[in-house]
């Protein structure tokens, strides 16, 4: 019997906790970062690794600058399934919606898991409103028995058995 493995990205706006939250959920994960105003940043992928129920979960963060589009869509080729990481203390901009438009049209299931709710300024009821009927989970990326039972959530919505990872990336 083939392994069964899955390929999610995990999509968001700058600060919204992507390596955060790929850390807390594998804390070997792999990133590549460098220095810049407000302190360090993805410039290229996160990458993680984890199982559950059974089945190999390889996440890949992206960058969350808007002049890494093509590294988005490099990064997101092959999916199975998508995150859009959203930080509760910001508004729904223009990047974001770009983020879940995106993500709506490419067919590809996703959840949206609403971070930071808990701090000062958040308004996760307010970010909920812009997202129809995708599944929307408020979370703390810090947080690994929560990110991993709403990952586990996420996962099991997800068709068995035609994970195509690519290793090449």
């Amino acid at each position: 019997m083939a392994e069964d493995k899955l390929k999610i990205v995990v999509f968001g706006a700058f600060g919204a906790g992507k390596t955060t939250l790929i850390k807390t959920l594998d804390p070997q994960s792999k990133h590549v970062e460098a220095d810049g105003v407000g302190g360090s940043t993805t410039i290229a992928l996160d990458f993680g690794k984890v199982e559950v129920n059974g089945r190999h979960v390889y996440l890949f963060g992206t960058p969350g600058q808007e002049r890494f589009e093509f590294a988005r869509e490099i990064i997101g080729k092959g999916m199975d399934g998508a995150i859009l990481l959203v930080d509760a203390t910001c508004p729904f901009d223009e990047f974001v919606r770009h983020l879940y438009d995106s993500l709506t049209g490419s067919h590809i299931p996703f959840v949206v898991m609403i971070n930071k709710y808990e701090e000062v300024g958040a308004q996760p009821a307010a970010l909920k409103k812009h997202m129809g009927g995708v599944p929307v989970h408020t979370i703390s990326a810090k947080n690994r028995q929560v990110a991993f039972n709403t990952l586990c959530t996420f996962v099991a919505t997800l068709p068995h058995g035609h994970g195509h990872v690519d290793h090449t990336i």
